[in-house]
């Protein structure tokens, strides 16, 4: 198979079917290795997938912060709604400010669909190897060559392996003398150290808490899980966790002085579920009993839940990840159109690229925000 085109998007996926739906030319092709456009799409925010965030700001995101900036204010939040309904698709708010599809995440899909010719969209092709020509690229793929005078780069990251996430992305960026920063699991569990193993026995309670790593100060819901921690105040956790500990405040809305002269149980007053507060008492070696009748070195035990600092062993992976984290670094690549700094006509959009936003939909604002710039800068 042989086949020429003026843009060659490398992925299906919301990035790619985005720009896809931007361009006001038939004069593309979208090729992925799946069977099906926008398979995480289906299967992300429990199949209804959340689109976007009421409230969007650059913080939201681990990244270089002007590069992000320079393209969310190009197409923001309110500029994806406003599209988005023009279309007429229907969205609910749910948890904070958060959009997601009314029924299914389908919904979003057979936008993109209507939007897209269905004859520019090649599946099941593997890509092996993207080479520069005279008069472009040559994308060596499983079914033959595709020759295109721009290339976009909207591959995704390594989450979701089960639905053909590969590094092909990276490896593609390296070819052309790109550096790509360390790629890690993002918005994902934490895995437990043998100290924290009783973790384990409180799988499927979860429980407010307020987590601290470095300067960050992440407030949610904590869920315990037969691996370790997950839940969306965790999630968020593990975008800005490296190595080394974390601190866990169990009991943010107690005050301690307020509650030590209580007649009631302690267990009664933590604010927490029973069965967790049963198990920190016996892990702090604490009897539960009146809180007045607690003494000064029990209370200091107590005070642990406040600031209970642990290190993960690790995360639960790629295959239990929303995201990815790292990718191709920023200061390589143009904000004003996406374009490699290095490769004229070859472009880098979405999760490839070294930003990573936290949970609540940032990540799929950002795939559009930055395919929206691309499509933008193709018609200069």
């Amino acid at each position: 198979m042989k086949k020429e085109t003026e843009i060659l998007i490398l992925g299906a996926g919301a990035s790619g079917l985005m720009l896809a739906s931007l361009l006001e030319r038939d004069n593309y092709l979208i090729l992925d290795n799946n069977p099906k456009v926008g398979s995480k799409i289906l299967v992300s925010g429990g199949g209804k997938c959340n689109i976007t965030n009421g409230n969007l700001k650059p913080k939201n995101y681990l990244a270089e912060q002007r590069f992000v900036r320079n393209v969310l204010k190009r197409f923001d939040n309110y500029d994806l709604l406003e599209w988005l309904g023009e279309r007429g698709l229907k969205l609910v708010v749910r948890k904070n400010h958060q959009y997601f599809c009314k029924n299914s995440a389908k919904e979003l899909v057979s936008l993109f669909e209507k939007e897209i010719n269905s004859k520019k969209i090649l599946l099941n092709q593997k890509i092996k190897e993207v080479k520069k020509i005279d008069r472009g690229f040559e994308v060596v793929t499983s079914r033959g060559s595709i020759f295109s005078k721009k290339v976009v780069v909207a591959t995704g990251g390594l989450s979701f392996p089960k639905l053909g996430a590969t590094s092909i992305g990276y490896d593609i960026a390296k070819t052309f003398g790109h550096k790509v920063s360390t790629i890690s699991s993002a918005l994902v569990g934490f895995t437990l150290q043998p100290e924290e193993f009783f973790f384990k026995e409180l799988s499927g309670i979860s429980t407010e808490v307020k987590i601290t790593i470095g300067d960050r100060v992440i407030d949610g819901s904590l869920l315990f899980a037969h691996k370790g921690i997950s839940g969306p105040a965790v999630l968020n956790a593990s975008l800005y966790w490296k190595k080394g500990k974390i601190t866990i405040d169990f009991i943010p809305s107690v005050n301690l002085e307020a509650i030590k002269s209580s007649k009631k149980n302690i267990s009664r007053v933590l604010e927490l579920p029973n069965r967790v507060a049963k198990a920190f008492l016996e892990k702090l070696e604490v009897e539960d009993r009146a809180c007045r009748e607690l003494t000064r070195d029990e209370w200091k035990k107590i005070e642990t839940l406040k600031s209970y600092s642990f290190a993960p062993a690790g995360t639960f992976g790629f295959s239990k990840a929303e995201v990815t984290k790292g990718g191709v670094v920023l200061d390589e690549v143009d904000s004003s159109n996406m374009m490699s700094k290095k490769v004229d006509n070859l472009y880098f959009i979405g999760e490839v690229l070294d930003v990573t936003g936290e949970l609540g939909g940032y990540n799929f604002q950002w795939a559009f925000s930055s395919a929206y710039v691309c499509a933008k800068g193709f018609r200069r």
